[in-house]
């Protein structure tokens, strides 16, 4: 399974924060309405980046079960997180093999935070099969769709771009990655299951100000584009260079699409 260093988790946060649909999150918190108590379990929690938005809106006590294949970034997890009307569960495993561990005992809601698109078909199948058959609600965010938008245009953005969902759909320790497909593959098989499904756009929406996040994803992205066929290391580096010039020149903009959706039995509505 994939993992991804808590650097790169905390730069991220504010963006992921500021992107998720409020409209969704409103829906999960209303859904929660009257509820004493809630044993949630969050997938790929990383640095606890959901707890933290989710959590001091639900007024019910709560036990937070996150999982994630890195015992470093679940310790950053509870440094970060400060304590209220919750506990932590920590536990380190890779999904790949411990979903049905991870998913073990009473849940009333998981969650699952960019992590959809890292997983194969077969995966998010298995996952899904979990869920309905415990007919537990999923909040699922920041799963990665593969549109973009970048000021000002360059001639290989699109090239670029396209090599970046290339390497999306490559093993990130699943199987071959669902990549920008996943979020409508995942909608699609949990209403198929009886599922009543939320979704909107949580787009990170970066301008001038946004200096260092613009940095690394587009040296993220390079990386991606030199890992995929179609274009020359030279013209990468050259793409590369010239987004990076116009970061320090303060005119750069990049607005990344994601989806956020909340999914829930209809009998249980």
């Amino acid at each position: 399974m994939t993992s991804f260093s808590a650097e790169w988790l905390a730069l991220r946060e504010s963006y992921d924060a500021r992107a998720r649909d409020p409209a969704i999150l409103d829906a999960v918190v209303a859904s929660a309405e009257g509820c004493l108590a809630m044993r949630i379990v969050d997938l790929a929690a990383g640095i606890g980046a959901t707890l933290r938005a989710l959590a001091p809106r639900l007024s019910a006590r709560q036990v937070w079960r996150l999982v994630d294949n890195d015992p470093e970034l679940l310790t950053h997890a509870r440094k970060l997180t400060r304590s209220g009307a919750f506990a932590i569960e920590a536990r380190a495993l890779d999904l790949n093999c411990g979903l049905e561990d991870a998913l073990n005992g009473p849940i009333d809601l998981v969650t699952a935070f960019a992590l959809l698109d890292l997983v194969s078909e077969t995966w998010l199948a298995g996952l899904v099969s979990e869920i309905v058959r415990r007919s537990i609600p999923i909040y699922a965010t920041l799963s990665y769709d593969g549109r973009a938008a970048i000021g000002p245009a360059d001639a290989l953005d699109a090239a670029i771009l396209a090599a970046v969902n290339r390497h999306q759909t490559t093993d990130k320790g699943f199987g071959p990655a669902l990549g920008p497909a996943a979020a409508d593959a995942a909608i699609a098989q949990l209403q198929s299951m009886d599922y009543s499904v939320l979704r909107g756009a949580s787009d990170w929406v970066l301008g001038p100000d946004d200096r260092e996040m613009q940095m690394k994803i587009f040296a993220n992205w390079a990386s991606a584009a030199c890992a995929s066929a179609g274009l020359s290391h030279a013209d990468t580096v050259g793409w590369l260079a010239r987004r990076r010039a116009a970061v320090i020149a303060g005119c750069s903009s990049v607005r990344i699409g994601h989806l956020d959706f909340f999914a829930t039995p209809v009998r249980a509505l």
